[in-house]
């Protein structure tokens, strides 16, 4: 894996729960209830370079658009 933060905010398929960490295992935990936000992660080319990290967690409304957030692609093998 490569160059995982600072080029774009990355919108990832979480709902966002300030408590979500506390609610669910540690192992790939994921949050699904549902919400007004959604998890944005990473910083982009916008922000100060302190918050370029993928372990930097955020939310965003599921309809704003912008600049600095987009999403990751993967291959599937």
């Amino acid at each position: 894996l490569y160059d995982m933060s600072g080029n774009v905010w990355e919108w990832v398929e979480d709902w966002y729960a300030a408590d979500a960490y506390s609610l669910h295992s540690q192992d790939n935990p994921r949050y699904s209830r549902g919400g007004s936000t959604r998890v944005r992660r990473g910083g982009s080319w916008a922000n100060d370079a302190s918050l370029a990290s993928c372990v930097l967690r955020s939310r965003y409304a599921p309809g704003e658009r912008n600049a600095y957030l987009g999403l990751r692609l993967i291959r599937a093998e």
